[in-house]
């Protein structure tokens, strides 16, 4: 907790920091904010003093209108330092947005926890609340201490011995307040987490309504869902019974000023204090310091405490973990290549593995094919393989890295995986395509185009520096579009998750011999059995066990392997070398 309240106050001065100008101007402007509660208790009192019990109306009269004078005034000083707060408060929020995102994708992609479904409370609702709140707690503070100090600076020049009626009730009051903080900060904190709670259940259980339905779990569900709006409900009650604390606080720090002025009248005017300084000095009480403590109790007991509570909890959410800087440099040549040990993955503390106690070497140029049937696990597997996942137990070394603890630019370069879904952004068709490489040579383009066999689909779309519409191209030419941006990038191993399924099964011959012979590891999520037969061993996926052989091996010892076989096709021949095609058959 120590920690996180220095994570919160780290935040709050670095959004302070680097604002330095609309600091300087917000101070400039809160002096000219200040001037009707320095000249109230004053100018009140000279009127009444020189004007009205000497009878003359029109004097007093004129001392009120130069109060009005210093209102007018204050009042510009006031919308000017609103507009300096902003320009605080908006980069204040941006960050918290950075934050929340940046915490949602290392909770859901780098720890592998899956969705961070409550990410969406954060950024929907807690960066709002804290942003507000910050606003709102910087004006209660700035108007606080510019009223508090202009008040007490008045009653120092109108009569000092008055601030000793004033200053130790007001400093009881502020001590209470401060040691009240702390459990109004644990009750509001009980519910934002309930609040928080609330969203993250019903998006779990709404994300599977079906089946709900289905098993007749609309009371379990229910139940769920009502415990989290019961502990809402409980800590919003305990909040509330703090409020007698903070009506108290107000009445020691405002309104028993007040009375010991008045009780202290016939002592005061023993001291030479005339009915107008009297007056005087209870108008900077009344008006200045009362209302300035009332307005800082009510606010930072509501909105301070929701910043307070709100960014502890951001903080908590959004902090990334410790991670071992990478081991490359420091291990033997023989760990190269990518090795699975024990690994099990789930997505979810309390699903079933999807992956379990998984084996696997791949060594440097080796050719895999990943198969199974659909659901089984096969695209999970092929993001463990490249770090998109971390298994909950095991390990996965990519060329010596653990992928847990891998730097994310090194591991990198070191893999590209291509998904069903292709990827391809408004932009021209260079810039898609030396997307991972920056340093691409016209040369280095026409080599992958050409060992594709995408020269026609680059003609026909205007060549590389056309601009592409992606809504105007077909699966099958996105496909070919990232395939070549992949073949262009040159790492060690590439991925294909079903990456050809929009192609024909020539065109993906073609592919699969192109990223062979440019050297380096394939390892290929079959969409067909061909690619499976193409390959030099074959990983078989049943959702228990997993088998690895070559074709005729996995033939011989494993029935699921032949049923696949059938299903797929079994009379496709294995293709061999495959001859020069250009784009059939894209789909």
């Amino acid at each position: 907790m120590t920690s996180e309240r220095k994570a919160v106050r780290r935040i709050l001065r670095e959004s302070l920091r680097g604002r330095a100008r609309d600091v300087t101007w917000l101070a400039i402007w809160s002096l000219v904010q200040a001037l009707p509660a320095f000249l109230s208790g004053r100018l009140i009192a000279t009127s009444i003093d020189h004007g009205f019990l000497r009878h003359r109306p029109a004097t007093g009269i004129a001392w009120l209108a130069l109060l009005g004078v210093g209102v007018v005034a204050g009042a510009w000083g006031t919308r000017q330092s609103l507009s300096r707060l902003a320009a605080i408060v908006e980069p204040f929020r941006d960050e918290l947005v950075g934050r929340a995102v940046r915490g949602a994708l290392e909770r859901s992609v780098v720890r592998g926890a899956g969705a961070d479904t409550a990410a969406v409370a954060r950024l929907t609702q807690h960066v709002e609340i804290a942003r507000e709140a910050f606003a709102n707690v910087l004006i209660v503070v700035q108007g606080f201490l510019v009223t508090t100090v202009s008040a007490l600076l008045g009653l120092l020049t109108l009569m000092s011995i008055i601030l000793v009626l004033v200053v130790p009730p007001l400093v009881v009051a502020l001590t209470v307040f401060a040691f009240a903080l702390g459990p109004m900060a644990a009750r509001q904190r009980e519910s934002i987490l309930a609040d928080e709670g609330i969203a993250e259940t019903a998006a779990t259980f709404s994300s599977g309504l079906r089946d709900v339905a289905a098993s007749g779990a609309e009371d379990v569900v229910a139940g769920a869902i009502g415990r989290h709006i019961d502990e809402q409900a409980r800590a919003t009650v305990a909040l509330a019974k703090l409020t007698a604390a903070r009506t108290a606080i107000v009445a020691i720090g405002g309104w028993l000023p007040v009375m010991l002025i008045l009780a202290s009248g016939s002592w005061l005017r023993a001291h030479g204090a005339t009915p107008g300084v009297i007056i005087g000095a209870l108008t900077y009480v009344s008006q200045g310091v009362h209302s300035a403590l009332q307005t800082l109790v009510r606010g930072l007991a509501n909105t301070g405490l929701w910043l307070m509570v709100t960014l502890r909890r951001i903080i908590q959410t959004t902090t990334p973990e410790e991670r071992a800087e990478p081991m490359v440099e420091t291990l033997a040549a023989a760990t190269i290549g990518i090795r699975l040990s024990n690994v099990t993955f789930a997505y979810g503390p309390h699903a079933m593995p999807v992956i379990r106690a998984a084996d696997l070497r791949i060594d440097p140029g080796d050719h895999i094919a990943i198969v199974g049937p659909s659901g089984i696990g096969k695209s999970t597997l092929a993001d463990l393989i490249t770090g998109v996942l971390v298994p909950q137990e095991g390990m996965v070394l990519v060329d010596g890295m653990p992928t847990a603890r891998a730097d994310p630019a090194a591991l990198a370069s070191r893999r590209v995986l291509i998904p069903q879904e292709a990827y391809v952004f408004s932009g021209t068709l260079r810039e898609n395509l030396t997307y991972l490489r920056d340093d691409c040579s016209d040369e280095d383009l026409d080599a992958s185009v050409n060992a594709l066999g995408v020269r026609s689909l680059v003609t026909r779309l205007g060549g590389y520096d056309a601009t592409l519409d992606p809504s105007t191209l077909s699966g099958g030419e996105r496909q070919l579009i990232t395939l070549a941006r992949a073949h262009v990038s040159r790492p060690p191993t590439i991925v294909l998750d079903e990456a050809t399924c929009h192609l024909d099964p020539g065109t993906e011959a073609r592919v699969e011999q192109a990223f062979r012979n440019r050297g380096g590891t394939l390892i290929v999520v079959a969409h067909r059995i061909s690619s499976a037969m193409r390959a030099k061993r074959i990983v078989v996926l049943d959702g228990e066990t997993m088998d690895v052989g070559s074709h005729a091996e996995l033939l011989e010892r494993s029935t699921l392997y032949r049923d696949l076989v059938g299903l797929w096709d079994p009379g496709i021949p294995v293709p061999g070398d495959v001859a020069p095609i250009d784009l059939p058959g894209v789909s």
